[in-house]
Order: structure tokens, then sequence, then C-alpha cells
């Protein structure tokens, strides 16, 4: 297991292409699903400084909060509810440029101005989603969903 995070600096992609590496590192031999989540949450936000960066997990038909990186945050979330809920619903990345436009956003944090969720495939079920805020306005782009759908499906 690597034990540092080396940081990176260059464009988006090659950001990711060092960084992806490196998660696989953290996640080589370990088979406990919060340590994963918590270094891959950690990884993230310590390489792009996003605002938010974790994990909600479904549970009992509701997404709830595990690891993250940030301030508090909304602890369940419904089916359907939110850009997190709505990624669940559909089954895809969901790239929101202003949050204050997307229909039902869940405001837990006036700061967070764009957002992705990208759901956590296992098995062809939806098993959580990794959501990422930042306080820019449309911050994420086409290569934040493919190099992050890439790091979901690396989650043993």
């Amino acid at each position: 297991m690597a034990e540092d995070l080396s940081i990176f600096k260059g464009s988006k992609q090659e950001q990711y292409e060092s960084l992806i590496p490196q998660i696989e590192g953290l996640l080589l031999g370990e088979t406990n699903l919060v340590a994963n989540l918590a270094n891959i949450s950690a990884a993230l936000k310590e390489q792009f400084n996003w605002w938010w960066v974790g994990f909600y997990w479904v549970h009992e038909n509701e997404l709830v909060l595990a690891p993250f990186q940030g301030p508090v945050a909304c602890t369940r979330i419904k089916k359907g509810r939110g850009v997190c809920g709505g990624a669940w619903e559909h089954g895809k990345t969901l790239i929101v440029e202003d949050v204050e436009k997307f229909p039902g956003h869940i405001a837990c944090s006036s700061a967070s101005k764009s957002e992705i969720v990208v759901p956590v495939i296992k098995d062809g079920q939806i098993v959580g989603v990794l959501d990422v805020d930042s306080e820019l306005l449309a911050h994420f782009d086409e290569t934040d969903q493919l190099y992050l759908e890439k790091i979901v499906g690396l989650i043993p």
C-alpha cells in the first residue's frame, strides 16, 4: 500500500493520469470498503482541492453519507432527489454547471456552485455514488467524467 501521495501539477488529464496509479496502490490488497472510500476521497481532495468530495452508499433504499473530505454534509438522500439521487435514479454521471439552476438541488453548502456525481456500479447494480462539489461555476467536464468513472471502477 502506498502511504504518500505525490501531487502532480499539469493539465487536468495529466493530473488524473498521475493520480490513478497512486489510487490503485492505495487499494492494493485492502478489502475494507470504508478504508478504500476514505482513501479515494482523500486522494481526490488532496490532488484537486475541490470543495467537497466523497461517497454516498445505498442502504435500505436511500443514499447514506459515507467517507468524504470537506465540510459536513447531508446524511441521507432519497432516490431521484438532488444531483446524487438523480444520478442514482438514472444510472449515469451527472455534471451540473450551476447547482442553483438544477431542479431540486439539495443545498448542503451554499459555497457549492457546480457538481459532478458518478454512480458506483457493481454486478450491474448501483451501490453508491461519488459526489464532487466545487465552489466554482462550470468546474467539471467530460475529462472529469471519464477519469472519475475510471476511479470508481477501481473500487473492489
